[in-house]
């Protein structure tokens, strides 16, 4: 199996910018899809962001309507990570942030990835 390990979370201030890493051991990243989710308690896990498997022909990123312009999905294969880089931050995106990983092609719901990371928390101040 492949394990996920999130970090780059905090506090940030509203407008401000945050990079969240996704870092893979056991396997090759490269070959799955990978999705960020965030989740608030009492909340469902929504859908955040996701990238194709690498060497894709189509388009390979897909985003949430909430996140579109402000959040960036890319993949370094070198270090076996994936990140989300985050601007424009606004309170609503305050919660727990999750990368998982999934053999579709861009994923987006939780049923389709098989493996998770612990989660991020991020916290965005007013």
């Amino acid at each position: 199996q492949v394990q996920l390990v999130s970090s780059g979370g905090g506090l940030v201030q509203v407008g401000g910018s945050l990079r969240l890493s996704c870092a893979a051991s056991g396997r090759t990243l490269s070959g799955y899809a990978v999705g960020w989710f965030r989740q608030n308690p009492g909340n469902e896990r929504e859908f955040v962001a996701a990238i194709a498997r690498s060497g894709s022909s189509y388009s390979s990123t897909y985003y949430a309507d909430f996140v579109k312009g402000r959040f960036t999905i890319s993949r370094d294969n070198t270090k076996n990570t994936v990140f989300l880089q985050m601007n424009s931050l606004e309170p609503e995106d305050t919660a727990v942030y999750f990368c998982a990983a999934g053999g579709g092609y861009l994923p987006t719901t939780v049923y389709e990835y098989n493996y998770w990371g612990q989660g991020t928390q991020v916290t965005v101040s007013s």
